[in-house]
């Protein structure tokens, strides 16, 4: 699908199987390849293409037959801060209702005061907690701004 809005040569493609995977883009919102092998194969991958060159990726990720989990979601360092991601937030949604689901969740770390404030505009509401995720879930501590990462939020949109 073409998204007009960012540029007509932009399209956002679903992945097959035998292509391969945007790690470069997928390590932007996830910190090792371990954890997002971990739902990367059981998630639809979105990437958002000029021509062959891959720009953003979000992995979309089915918990029930009415909740969808957005797992991540990355805009190449270039392109940052340019209105990509909440145009893809958009697609996601749009994706998540035509395939009938009834809510979207995501979860970032609690400490990620930017992130946070993104899910929020984007129309997610905080519901949850997940007390150490980043302890049990991760090989290594994970330090972002001098801060370990232990908890994570749990944001969810109803669509």
């Amino acid at each position: 699908m073409y998204i007009e809005s960012l540029n007509p040569a932009y399209a956002l493609e679903l992945l097959t199987a035998d292509e391969q995977l945007p790690y470069s883009l997928l390590l932007l919102a996830d910190e090792t390849r371990y954890a997002i092998d971990k739902y990367v194969f059981d998630s639809d991958v979105y990437v958002l293409k000029e021509g062959a060159r891959a720009l953003a990726v979000c992995c979309l990720y089915r918990i029930d037959d009415s909740t969808l989990e957005l797992k991540n979601i990355a805009v190449s360092e270039e392109l940052q801060g340019k209105g990509i991601g909440s145009v893809l937030i958009r697609e996601i949604v749009d994706i998540a209702r035509k395939a009938g689901y009834r809510t979207l969740i995501v979860g970032t770390a609690d400490c990620g005061v930017d992130q946070i404030r993104f899910y929020e505009r984007a129309g997610f509401v905080k519901y949850a907690v997940k007390k150490d995720f980043f302890i049990h879930n991760y090989e290594a501590p994970i330090v972002e701004n001098g801060v370990q990462l232990r908890d994570m939020v749990m944001l969810r949109m109803e669509l």
